[in-house]
């Protein structure tokens, strides 16, 4: 097992210790440090494989964390797992980790599938074997973070909610689809105490550099096209990546057993409407003369698969947990600029 040092390792007792799969990723990084100062009577083991996705500067931060303690490995190392759950005496788990772009989906489905997939079934395995032998498995969580994107496509109108049927339209959604089955199956068959939450595109600092929001703004910086799919018709629901985080501890702390939530920020945009967002606060904070950056937007060739709009009906975790998202767009969407145009150069150029 490689571990960061970190005084979380101490002789320092913890009421628990929740592992954390995926911490060094885009969600995982604002949640990890985030919930280690919410919960300082936790104990939090991240374990991330770091691969080219990882923001390594996150994961470096948590190691300075007094109740985080980072593990770099494979969700799919079934040893490895095991001794973490046996020697940290794991008492929860919150499954962030997954490949997430769909364009690489669509060009290596098999990756996906072996991480989201059978990583997932690690997981679940190990946990189920830990707290059976302690006595724990009603009681232990084991919380999986999914994807709108299983519920496939919707056209103008309605929303996705806790009851919409799984319709994954790409190797992406339907390896997710997939890891939701095992969670599923995994409550039936062994009683395991489970919860699961669907979130809409989030948005915020530390995003990796191949996603949509910082390859505009490289793109607007250097002068070159930005690409839009298709007709830049298609919408999605973008959630704050804090307020997601809000919305994943309640979830593994308070909600009952065998919960599903779906999670969105009510804050529909097309693609174009959030490229010309981004650009016009980049005409603010960094001018092009005599320019907007939205003239550079250029339409390419659509993906296969494009599903046309996602939106999300928060209103069961509204109501059951008292869950809102926080962020207004405006603001949500400056403070994800200016940290692109600050600290968050590097990332930009992690593509």
């Amino acid at each position: 097992m490689t571990q960061t040092p970190t005084s979380a390792d101490t002789s320092k007792t913890f009421r628990e210790t929740v592992l954390v799969t995926g911490g060094a990723g885009f969600i995982g990084a604002h949640y990890v440090p985030w919930a280690a100062a919410a919960h300082p009577e936790t104990r939090f083991v991240d374990l991330d494989l770091l691969t080219y996705a990882a923001d390594t500067g996150a994961f470096s931060e948590q190691a300075k964390l007094p109740n985080v303690v980072p593990v770099i490995g494979d969700i799919t190392d079934e040893t490895l797992v095991a001794k973490i759950f046996e020697e940290m005496d794991v008492t929860g788990v919150i499954h962030f980790a997954a490949e997430s772009h769909v364009d690489n989906s669509i060009a290596d489905p098999l990756t996906f599938i072996r991480t989201n997939v059978e990583g997932t079934a690690v997981l679940l395995r190990a946990a189920r074997d830990a707290w059976t032998k302690r006595g724990t498995l009603e009681t232990s969580r084991f919380h999986h973070v999914s994807t709108d994107e299983v519920f496939g496509s919707l056209g103008f109108t309605g929303f996705f909610t806790e009851e919409t049927p799984h319709a994954p339209n790409s190797p992406y959604s339907a390896s997710k689809a997939a890891s939701e089955h095992l969670v599923r199956a995994w409550r039936e068959t062994y009683g395991m105490n489970t919860s699961i939450t669907n979130c809409s595109n989030n948005y915020g600092p530390r995003q990796h550099g191949e996603k949509l929001i910082p390859t505009v703004i490289r793109k607007a910086l250097a002068k070159e096209p930005i690409p839009i799919y298709g007709t830049g018709r298609n919408i999605r629901d973008w959630l704050w990546v804090e307020d997601h985080c809000r919305a994943v501890d309640l979830v593994f702390r308070e909600a009952a057993p065998a919960s599903a939530y779906v999670v969105g920020g009510r804050c529909e945009k097309s693609t174009i409407e959030m490229a010309e967002a981004v650009c016009a606060v980049l005409d603010e904070m960094t001018p092009w003369v005599g320019h907007r950056h939205a003239e550079l937007m250029t339409l390419v060739a659509d993906r296969p698969g494009h599903d046309f709009r996602y939106a999300i009906s928060p209103e069961k975790i509204e109501r059951d947990l008292g869950w809102r998202p926080t962020m207004a767009f405006d603001e949500g969407i400056r403070r994800t600029v200016a940290w692109y145009l600050g600290e968050g150069r590097g990332r930009l150029l992690a593509v």
